[in-house]
């Protein structure tokens, strides 16, 4: 057998093999779930989502928004899995 001709067998190989992969995932039926999918559970309504879609609303005026600066602030922290400082009492006496 010179190259040629094998290269050629190995090629007619590849392709059967390849075809016969083919056929059998085509033919292959899809197995039911054994339970219904799982519905991830979210509140009804998210005071900072509603923040955030206000804030987006704004615009460019958002930046000078105190509001806004505090729903950032709020979702930053809860982005990176801070916990929120306590209010110190100047703070609350300046509000």
């Amino acid at each position: 057998m010179d190259g040629k001709m094998l290269a050629r067998l190995g090629a007619i190989v590849f392709v059967a093999v390849a075809v016969m992969a083919s056929v059998i995932e085509l033919t292959r039926k899809e197995d039911a779930p054994a339970s219904s999918p799982v519905r991830i559970l979210q509140p009804a309504s998210d005071p900072l989502r509603e923040g955030q879609r206000r804030c987006q609303q704004l615009g460019q005026k958002s930046a000078d928004d105190p509001d806004c600066l505090r729903v950032w602030a709020e979702t930053r922290n809860r982005f990176l899995g801070r916990t929120p400082a306590p209010a110190s009492p100047a703070q609350i006496e300046g509000r």
